[in-house]
């Protein structure tokens, strides 16, 4: 008996098709069409061909903001992922305090980037700034504002205030998942804390963990909003991030070619990291499976 299909669901999805059109596709064809032509004005474009693209691959500055973004998400994901998994450790699993705990830690999620981003440049002025004061009462000599060092711990502290949350949240649903029976024969072998946590915790983890560092990864990848309300990507270029020296190229400088074959290459390197992420996590899932 043949299967009769019913193409109408197709409609459905029409209105999200169209949405799509709009919000991404059509400005990603927009960025194309500046990558690979150039313009006097008056809406005439000439054909550059990759004229853009081999003058950003040769752009110092660009190699530098590069090296800075990937610091930042390597040790972004290197703090935030095992303090992330440490405290959903050590979270309550029922009752009051596991609700009051769950909401406590969802509070950083909930508050807009430029508001993060403000809160830590007053919290950290030397003048107003409740650690700025503190430190400076201590005789700890801190100042993000001039010196590069204290603007990428201010940052990278930032950045770990506002989203070890998330990581920790997603392991916790990881752990919940676990059932008890498992902590049950192993309190019967009399195995360690360790044990228990790499061969009954960690294994349950995995599959939120992949997704909490590719979410971070990207996300610190991509960060623009709260580095540049703090610091502005300074002192000098300090803390120039892609995404805040792509602003400075395509709004300060009016750079508009340049700028869309930088988007481009930016959206690449971040689909290319996203997926060798993937693909090394997953296969280290399927090994371990068939093991």
């Amino acid at each position: 008996m043949q299967k009769i299909q019913n193409n109408r669901a197709w409609f459905l999805v029409l209105p999200v098709l169209v949405l799509v059109a709009f919000s991404a596709v059509i400005p990603l064809m927009t960025v194309v069409n500046y990558a690979f032509n150039d313009t006097f004005g008056n809406n005439e474009f000439f054909w550059a061909g990759l004229e853009w693209f081999d003058e950003m691959v040769h752009s110092s500055r660009l190699h530098e903001a590069l090296g800075r973004q990937a610091l930042f998400s390597a040790i972004i994901l290197a703090i935030e992922v095992p303090l992330g998994i440490f405290v959903a450790l050590n979270m309550p699993k029922k009752g009051f305090w596991a609700s009051l705990v769950l909401v406590l830690m969802a509070l950083p999620l909930l508050i807009p980037f430029n508001v993060v981003g403000t809160i830590w440049q007053i919290f950290g002025r030397v003048d107003i700034g409740l650690l700025g004061r503190t430190l400076e009462t201590l005789g700890i000599d801190y100042n993000y504002t001039n010196d590069p060092l204290d603007a990428w711990i201010t940052v990278v502290v930032m950045d770990v205030w506002h989203w070890t949350s998330l990581v920790a949240l997603l392991c916790y649903a990881g752990l919940q998942s676990i059932p008890q029976a498992y902590y049950q024969a192993a309190r019967i072998d009399q195995a360690s804390r360790w044990a228990v946590f790499r061969y009954i915790e960690l294994p349950k983890m995995k599959g939120v963990l992949l997704i909490a560092v590719l979410l971070r990864f990207m996300d610190s990848f991509m960060i623009y909003t709260e580095p540049f309300v703090v610091t502005g990507g300074g002192p000098g270029n300090s803390t120039t991030f892609l995404s805040i020296d792509l602003v400075k190229m395509a709004v300060g400088q009016f750079d508009l070619g340049p700028a869309a074959a930088f988007s481009l290459m930016y959206f690449l390197v971040i689909l290319l990291v996203s997926w060798v992420f993937y693909t090394v996590m997953t296969s280290m899932d399927k090994a371990e499976v068939q093991s």
